[in-house]
């Protein structure tokens, strides 16, 4: 019997022993800082172990205000970007026109973008001082331009769309380009028209990628901090926001910590809703 069940121990052996340094780097570069985050979220500048600081920043209106803001930002810019992402990426896959394949190559240049580069191109057309104010300032002899939306939570979302809409389009290209054209070519030629054949044969291979997308989009949108501050939108207030506004401006790092652990539930808690419910709808 000791034979037999040397094998299996020996197998066993080699498996732990190629599955701990990635177990010691996991913890060293996340669990540990994580873990340290948590323990300074029990710790007030009182002194000692309390909850005192989740007491204070849980009871909070700006709390809650960077909350609900938070959330109704992360999920409207993923519904959006799924929208126009599957849309974009329908047009580039199927729609023959010149530069088709240059324009997928630059979806993939434009992931490799930082965030705040997006924010800046649309305040030199956008902004106060954009192209778009002073061409209507020019036009019309106006003191100033119409367009201010960008210091407002919409401008945040639009940003957001502009910047995340590519991350659902990547899958979905690719996706798309093992779809088997000859299932759309046959619902064509009995007739289907194109609605039907995008709902009947494109949508249903498509939902894997759908939301593999849209998970990734949320998950970044709900801790996306480059964005909202370079827009400028004081009024705007994140949970990410209101981490950086605690520790750099008022120096309070236990409750800066409470809404940084709050930040990480609300992004898995989340995160692990919307599995479900792609789960649910078959992707």
């Amino acid at each position: 019997m000791t034979r037999c069940c040397w094998p299996l121990g020996s197998a066993v052996t080699r498996r732990l022993t190629w599955a701990l340094p990635p177990a010691l780097l996991l913890a060293a570069a996340f669990l540990y800082p994580l873990a340290l985050v948590v323990r300074q979220s029990f710790r007030p500048d009182t002194g000692g172990t309390s909850l005192q600081p989740y007491t204070d920043v849980l009871g909070s209106v700006a709390f809650r205000e960077a909350l609900w803001t938070t959330v109704w930002l992360a999920l409207a810019a993923t519904a959006c970007c799924l929208v126009l992402g599957f849309f974009l990426a329908l047009v580039i896959a199927f729609v023959p026109f010149p530069g088709a394949k240059a324009v997928a190559r630059f979806v993939d240049v434009f992931l490799s973008f930082p965030s705040f580069l997006i924010t800046l191109a649309l305040l030199f057309l956008y902004g106060t001082v954009g192209m778009a104010n002073g061409l209507w300032t020019e036009v019309t002899g106006a003191a100033s331009g119409p367009f201010r939306f960008l210091t407002t939570p919409w401008g945040v979302l639009l940003a957001e769309v502009t910047y995340f809409t590519p991350f659902v389009m990547r899958p979905l290209l690719a996706a798309f380009s093992q779809l088997d054209t000859a299932q759309v070519e046959v619902a064509a030629s009995l007739g289907a028209r194109p609605g039907r054949i995008v709902g009947r044969v494109v949508l249903p291979e498509a939902l894997p990628a759908l939301a593999a997308g849209g998970g990734l989009v949320l998950v970044l949108c709900l801790n996306e901090f480059g964005i909202v501050l370079f827009t400028g939108a004081k009024g705007v207030t994140t949970l990410p926001m209101l981490v950086y506004s605690k520790a750099i401006l008022e120096s309070d790092y236990p409750g800066a910590c409470v809404v940084a652990v709050v930040n990480v539930l609300v992004s898995v808690g989340l995160y692990g809703l919307y599995r479900v419910v792609s789960r649910r709808a078959g992707a």
